[in-house]
């Protein structure tokens, strides 16, 4: 397609809305799930290990193939795609949906990663496509962004509205008549943009993606439930190894998935960097407060799940005001504020308690959500005009695996360290004269805690259900640590990696002004090469 730059009419707001309806479904998917893990741990039986990989198992592969699909959208058709996604998307949503073992769930939700990286990469690059006037494309994307806030806040209230009357697999099947009516009328109202000039996919590239990401993921998760192992402590170094492979594969292919020199510009890399955290941060304590909330607050689904839209009152007033303040004051002060504002919140979330008042983590998760919230706000646009228009889509891939794989590794991470410390703290303290199975089972998570203590019922129900509740809180306040650790090093980070933008113009840096050794972060036409016409 060839660029114009005139305003965008009727159709493009129609795509626009298109366009929302699978990224409103593909962010809540995650949330949605949250309260389902305590049905899922009751009808499954899962381990530890396979409860954070029916969690995980999505993102991981969502990350692993956005790249690779970005660049196949470049190339084949990013509606093409985006369709083809949404209905695949709808059918392995119904498999998932009737999975009768844990381990069947764990290969749906992977399906269900592929699936939806074909769909994420699409809804971005297409909007830069679709609105050629800045300001239209800033309400776009402001509109976009709003989806993906929407989603995540959604999904916990739409999971314990279906949780509350009806089983675990209900949750999945809400995606289906949604993905099969943007698969319906994409053909209708979203242009078809390709660039035809890309070359050819690179097949290799994509393979090594895909080889760095799950090996490494899956050590360090396994690592942090189990301790020291070989075999993960293998599959980390061979994840690393095939990282540098990509590294390597990026610089020196004809037609790499994605041009490596985006990587030299200090405002994509501060995008990048804000969107993994952020999302490490709201994410992985997303897990620990529904939990808390149905776990050890005793809370039915419905009632945690409208609890917990409380936090989303203090994500509206972050992204307001940091919509209202982008325009006067420079965009690294607006996310350094962010990433303290959620180091208070973390701090907050230490003092929560088994016998806390329910405000205090309400308002910890409202803080942390705020304040990682209000810094993603700033970033898609830095992403989009980083680019050139013909990387669009392998651009807004890696913009959204930053995202995934900061969930992923949040979820990961600070789950498995809670999961350890949790395991650690129950060690001699479980109640004498367990069931072998029925011990393990309340070993292994709080969910099949609870589900023990109400068969046993008494007071060996009641001294169970003390004990694992406050070794959840145990592990719930090492996660708190660690994440005001990992957000007062991040405000640090993101002032000096888009500390050269000026206010109102967090999409370029003046010429000049990039650091030693990068593009100029106005660089979209540095970065393309000489003849290359912008789609």
């Amino acid at each position: 397609m060839t660029a114009t730059h005139g305003l965008a009419g009727r159709r493009a707001w129609a795509g626009l809305a298109v366009l929302l309806l699978p990224t409103v479904v593909l962010t809540m998917d995650m949330g949605v799930l949250f309260f389902a893990v305590p049905f899922i741990s009751t009808d499954l039986r899962p381990s530890g290990t396979q409860q954070l990989w029916i969690m995980d198992m999505y993102s991981f592969l969502l990350a692993a193939l956005l790249i690779p699909m970005g660049a196949l959208g470049d190339r084949i058709g990013r509606r093409r795609l985006l369709t083809a996604g949404t209905a695949a998307f709808a059918a392995v949503s119904l498999l998932a949906a009737h999975a009768d073992g844990a381990g069947q769930l764990i290969a749906a939700r992977a399906a269900l990663g592929i699936a939806g990286a074909t769909v994420m990469p699409s809804t971005l690059a297409l909007i830069r496509g679709m609105f050629h006037d800045p300001r239209q494309r800033q309400t776009a994307l402001g509109i976009w962004g709003g989806a993906l806030t929407g989603g995540a806040t959604l999904g916990p209230v739409v999971g314990g509205l279906l949780l509350d009357r009806f089983w675990w697999g209900s949750v999945f099947l809400v995606a289906v008549p949604v993905m099969l009516l943007v698969a319906a009328v994409a053909p209708v109202l979203l242009p078809e943009q390709r660039t035809p000039a890309a070359g050819r996919f690179d097949l290799p590239g994509a393979g090594l993606s895909i080889a760095a990401m799950l090996p490494l993921v899956y050590g360090i998760k396994t690592l942090s439930v189990d301790g020291w192992r070989p075999l993960p402590a293998v599959s980390v170094a061979a994840g690393l190894l095939f990282g540098a492979a990509l590294v390597v594969r990026l610089r020196r292919a004809a037609h790499p998935l994605l041009d490596p020199r985006l990587f030299r510009v200090r405002a994509f890399r501060g995008a990048i960097t804000v969107n993994t955290v952020a999302m490490f941060a709201m994410m992985g304590f997303t897990l620990f407060t529904s939990q808390y909330l149905q776990l050890v607050k005793g809370m039915s689904p419905l009632t945690a799940a409208l609890w917990a839209l409380l936090p989303s009152v203090g994500v509206g007033a972050a992204v307001g005001t940091v919509g209202a303040l982008a325009g006067k004051v420079r965009p690294a002060p607006l996310m350094a504020g962010g990433f303290l504002l959620a180091a208070a919140g973390f701090g907050l979330m230490t003092q929560a308690g088994v016998d806390s008042p329910l405000w205090v983590v309400l308002t910890a998760a409202g803080v942390i959500a705020a304040g990682s919230v209000g810094t993603m706000t700033l970033t898609a646009e830095m992403v989009l005009t980083a680019a050139p228009a013909e990387q669009t889509g392998a651009a807004s891939a890696t913009s959204e695996t930053a995202t995934e794989l900061g969930s992923s590794l949040g979820i990961a991470i600070l789950g498995a360290a809670g999961a350890a410390v949790y395991g650690a703290r129950l060690d001699g303290r479980l109640p004498a004269g367990l069931p072998a199975g029925a011990a393990r089972a309340a070993h292994d998570t709080l969910g099949g805690a609870v589900t023990v203590a109400g068969r046993l019922g008494g007071d060996a129900g009641a001294q169970l259900l003390a004990v694992t509740r406050s070794a959840f809180a145990d592990g719930m306040h090492l996660a708190a640590v660690v994440g005001v650790v990992l957000m007062a090093g991040t405000a640090l980070a993101a002032a000096r990696m888009t500390g050269h933008l000026p206010a109102g113009a967090a999409t370029e840096a003046p010429a000049g002004d990039t650091g030693a050794g990068d593009t100029d972060a106005g660089g979209a036409a540095a970065l393309r090469p000489a003849g290359h016409p912008a789609v």
